[in-house]
């Protein structure tokens, strides 16, 4: 008996099938120039900005899937390295990366690369495991930040944590939410254009 034809997992190969190296190349591009826009829109807090990075990061994860979502983070992470001004407030340059923030912008490889694992291990359809998909990853990405955080600043862990994470919780919960509606809304689009 012929085995039923798995179906894709994630929302960009099943817009445009399997990318070539150019349409990967580009997709890259896209991405990291959507994660450095969201690092604009912040509100200043010390010694963490509060952005939209995460729901970029997010979005990225659930529709591109592991691989090409960690190249992307890592991508945009050289370009701020090479002196663009990709990061909150228009910053860049490794000084830059070695300071207060620079757990989480490491962490941003990470948490890209889980999100698509999770979309590609069955996260990837309806908003409740959409929501999973970018919640948990999001959640993550507090592990090396308030470590780094309390590394390379004078707070003790527990202050680290009040600064570092437990002012950006709700935030995640939010962010995770719009990620996993405008991806399942990407899908329900798709099937609607199929039908037709």
């Amino acid at each position: 008996m012929r085995q039923p034809t798995p179906r894709p997992a994630t929302l960009t190969r099943a817009l445009a099938g399997d990318p070539s190296l150019a349409r990967q190349v580009a997709m890259v591009l896209a991405g990291s120039l959507l994660v450095a826009a969201s690092a604009q829109v912040s509100v200043p807090m010390y010694p963490v900005p509060m952005t939209l990075q995460t729901l970029a990061i997010s979005l990225i994860g659930l529709t591109y899937g592991a691989r090409l979502a960690a190249i992307t983070l890592a991508v945009y992470l050289v370009q701020g390295a090479l002196g663009l001004p990709v990061f909150a407030g228009g910053a860049a340059t490794l000084p830059y990366m070695m300071g207060p923030t620079g757990g989480f912008l490491i962490g941003f490889v990470a948490m890209a690369w889980a999100t698509g694992w999770l979309v590609e291990r069955g996260l990837d359809r309806g908003i409740v495991r959409l929501f999973v998909a970018s919640f948990l990853p999001a959640l993550g990405l507090f592990v090396p930040g308030v470590l780094w955080l309390w590394a390379v600043t004078p707070l003790s862990i527990e202050g680290a944590f009040a600064a570092g994470a437990l002012p950006f919780l709700p935030g995640a919960v939010v962010k995770a939410a719009i990620a996993a509606l405008i991806v399942a809304g990407g899908w329900k689009a798709l099937a609607a254009r199929n039908r037709g």
